[in-house]
């Protein structure tokens, strides 16, 4: 029987799934580490820590397995979006660590842009906007900050890219991780776009020439990297691609109009379309699936899953404690219960998932996380189902924006919800009654390391378009909307989109008076 391995690197962990060419998952392993935050606001990553956790995890699904090396007919590793991409000298050694997604340290840089360039221009070639999320404005802020570091720059590469450098030995990045980047990436030509490098004051020699769909084979693998993780040299490594899309593809969203969320540390709702508008204030690149074609449109909430971390970290010690002696393996499931019996809206308690300022639609670095409504009547209980149903607003804001812009494309009538968020019988309910779509999850219950190793089977020919379009999945319906729960939150969501702007001063003055 003929295998394939899907690897996804993501912000807190790295897994890697050995599957059958039919799809059947046969091992799995994650690995788990940090990110790096020397400063408020910023976020960082080595790119050896992840190489380190894809050998590692490669290697333990090939032992849990049992599978002889040979029987296993490619490999692709997916990734989170890297933000600035990793800065590798002429030696492609790295320079300085990755400002990944999660980065907000370009601030400055979103300036200089908004003052200094043609931003029609960039929204139309680029179908993307300004902001310190994306790549090319953490460029800029090493090109100002870390001027050595600039020098001796010979690429940018993206996670995944830098990764099968390593295993290959070949430098090329798939079109989604080059559309990202954003502002440096012409979405209609499939590209680097020459003139706005130029405007922006990037070389064109940092962006590796080699542009390649998802599903194409970057190279064989090298006799080292093979050893490294117990396959065998001259095995096929496919592209990959940026891990929202690529979970996206694994939920079997291939076509124009379907839409799901991811929800894990961050929070990524996206569809398929073919066209975009920037203006929508939404994030567009090449789908990992027809990506000449097709684009996959998103937008997302910097601390979703992380959101419900810091909560729980900060605040429900007692629940941590009560769960480690009743043999739970965390606190969640105590912290859903008490939540359950707070009726939906909190009880007037609203929050703003702005822990590490906001993506779209607001598009603000400097937007910050807030409770409205308290009082002394309301509990821990109220302030947790507050900030479920936070990231769930957010969730509806991108769902709002991104409707305005699908055009003659209508949404498909089911939302899919994939990652950590869809344990939680309670988060389900919640983002059906707001959103207002029945909500669908996965039965295989994994993402992105699934929809690489689809790519992967598709790259190396064992499985055809049609079949790799139908996808592996097994779609759960899990939860309905309930008209009830639905009206009051429509009322509150009006509160949610309110709060934003009325606040946006107070937040800027707070931020000023406590610089980074």
């Amino acid at each position: 029987m003929d295998y394939v391995i899907g690897v996804d690197i993501g912000t807190q962990s790295t897994k890697a799934l050995l599957v059958t060419s039919g799809g059947a998952i046969v091992a799995q392993h994650a690995q788990g580490y940090q990110v790096d935050t020397p400063r408020p606001l910023w976020a960082e990553q080595w790119p050896a820590v992840w190489y380190d956790a894809v050998v590692s995890c490669v290697r333990q699904v090939l032992h849990a397995s049992g599978v002889p090396a040979e029987h296993v007919k490619a490999i692709c590793v997916s990734s989170l979006y890297g933000g600035s991409g990793i800065p590798v000298d002429a030696a492609m050694q790295p320079l300085h660590p990755c400002l990944i997604w999660m980065d907000r340290r370009a601030t400055d840089e979103v300036e200089w842009v908004n003052q200094h360039v043609d931003l029609e221009r960039l929204y139309a070639t680029t179908g993307n906007g300004v902001d310190s999320y994306y790549g090319y404005t953490k460029m800029l802020w090493l090109k100002r900050h870390r001027p050595d570091v600039w020098a001796g720059t010979r690429y940018f590469l993206p996670p995944n890219s830098y990764i099968n450098y390593l295993l290959t030995g070949e430098v090329a990045v798939d079109h989604s991780s080059a559309g990202n980047i954003g502002g440096v990436y012409d979405l209609a030509a499939r590209s680097w776009s020459a003139p706005m490098l130029e405007e922006l004051g990037i070389p064109a020699r940092m962006m590796p020439q080699r542009l390649v769909d998802s599903s194409e084979v970057v190279g064989a693998l090298l006799p080292l990297a093979a050893q490294q993780l117990g396959l065998l040299a001259g095995t096929p490594v496919i592209a990959g691609g940026v891990d929202a899309a690529v979970a996206t593809f694994a939920a079997g969203a291939s076509r124009a109009g379907q839409h799901v969320a991811m929800i894990g540390t961050s929070m990524c709702w996206g569809y398929i379309h073919q066209q975009v508008d920037a203006r929508h204030g939404l994030i567009s690149m090449p789908h990992v699936f027809n990506s000449q074609s097709d684009l996959y449109v998103f937008g997302g909430a910097i601390t979703a899953g992380a959101s419900v971390s810091w909560f729980r970290d900060e605040f429900c010690q007692a629940d941590v404690e009560a769960a480690r002696r009743l043999g739970h393996a965390d606190a969640h499931q105590l912290m859903e219960e008490q939540a359950q019996a707070v009726p939906p809206g909190a009880e007037g308690v609203l929050f703003l998932p702005y822990l590490m300022g906001e993506r779209s639609p607001i598009w603000d670095a400097r937007a910050s996380g807030a409770f409205l409504g308290l009082s002394l009547y309301h509990s821990r209980a109220h302030l947790y189902r507050a900030v479920l149903e936070g990231v769930s607003f957010a969730l509806q804001h991108n769902i709002e924006a991104g409707a305005r812009g699908t055009g003659t494309v209508a949404l498909d009538d089911k939302l899919i919800v994939v990652g950590g968020a869809a344990h939680s019988p309670l988060w389900m309910q919640i983002i059906a009654d707001i959103t207002n779509y029945p909500v669908y999850t996965i039965a295989e219950n994994v993402e992105a390391a699934l929809g690489a190793a689809l790519l992967a089977a598709l790259g190396a020919g064992l499985v055809s378009k049609d079949a790799a379009q139908r996808g592996w999945v097994t779609l759960v319906p899990r939860s309905k909307p309930q008209a009830d729960a639905s009206e009051v939150y429509r009322r509150t969501f009006a509160l949610y989109r309110d709060a934003y702007p009325a606040l946006r001063p107070l937040m800027h003055r707070i931020n000023h008076a406590n610089p980074n």
